[in-house]
């Protein structure tokens, strides 16, 4: 058998392991809900500064208006996420990949 084709095999016998199934869906049970979330608020962001213009360019103090403290509320929310997102993976993901990485490593290094 070629490297390549027993290199193939691993790949093919984690990818349909338990532990590699159980972070595929550490993952997704994260990562989707978030992308929903945000893209609803960047959604309503945008729908809001279309529609509901008297709205948005209300002020609230000085030459700040809610427009413009919901489009820094987008940036804000992005590094939440971001940061979210990091500490979700060292915790949950990490550890995991970690392991199913050495697996690989250890069977295409026979």
């Amino acid at each position: 058998m070629t490297t390549r084709q027993h290199d193939a095999s691993v790949y093919e016998e984690i990818q349909t392991s338990e532990r590699f199934r159980e972070l595929r869906s550490r993952f997704r049970r994260w990562v989707f809900p978030m992308t929903v979330a945000f893209l609803a608020w960047y959604v309503l962001y945008v729908i809001m500064s279309g529609f509901a213009r008297g709205f948005m360019g209300t002020k609230l103090f000085g030459n700040i208006n809610v427009a413009l403290v919901f489009g820094i509320l987008q940036f804000v929310s992005t590094f939440l996420i971001a940061w979210a997102y990091s500490r979700h993976a060292a915790r949950n993901l990490d550890p995991l990949a970690d392991e199913l990485r050495h697996e690989v490593e250890e069977k295409t290094a026979e």
